[in-house]
């Protein structure tokens, strides 16, 4: 599964103000009801309910939201920089400045997972994380994103 294959440069947003983990998930929420044509409540409440069983904040100020829903047909990815850190509750305390928003249909076990995986694995690169933070707007961080999916391919 490539990044490109769940992830497009409209699905991408370079500064995102939020000033509360709440504030980001309907952010994203708003920004995944836009681009699935599901209603943005739904979306928000069920990301919170899957923050109810422990933070999704994985450490090094990353945070990969994720739920599964009703009435979406594919694995779909939303990526996010904020405009300044925010506490996501994470295990190691460390604000996150990185937020990657998965969700997918409610029978896509394998492919949500996978997806999960790859994600994971791509923002604990610290080189490309790095990249993320410095890039200048959503092109830029889609480009880098994509490009580092292919290299990590290739290798």
């Amino acid at each position: 599964m490539e990044i490109s294959d769940i992830l497009s440069p409209g699905d991408v947003v370079a500064s995102l103000a939020a000033s509360s983990k709440k504030q980001a998930l309907q952010e994203l929420a708003n920004l995944a009801a836009g681009a699935t044509g599901l209603q943005a409540r739904e979306i928000f409440n069920t990301l919170l309910q899957r923050e109810r069983l422990g933070s999704t904040g994985i450490g090094h100020a990353i945070a990969i939201p994720h739920a599964k829903l009703e009435g979406i047909d594919r694995v779909r990815g939303f990526f996010a920089r904020l405009a300044a850190p925010i506490d996501f509750e994470s295990a190691d305390e460390e604000p996150v400045d990185l937020l990657f928003l998965l969700v997918a249909p409610v029978g896509a076990g394998a492919d949500h997972l996978k997806a999960l995986s790859r994600i994971t694995r791509l923002l604990r690169n610290p080189s490309l994380t790095a990249k993320l933070r410095a890039a200048a707007d959503g092109d830029s961080l889609f480009a880098i994103l994509s490009e580092s999916q292919a290299s990590s391919n290739a290798a």
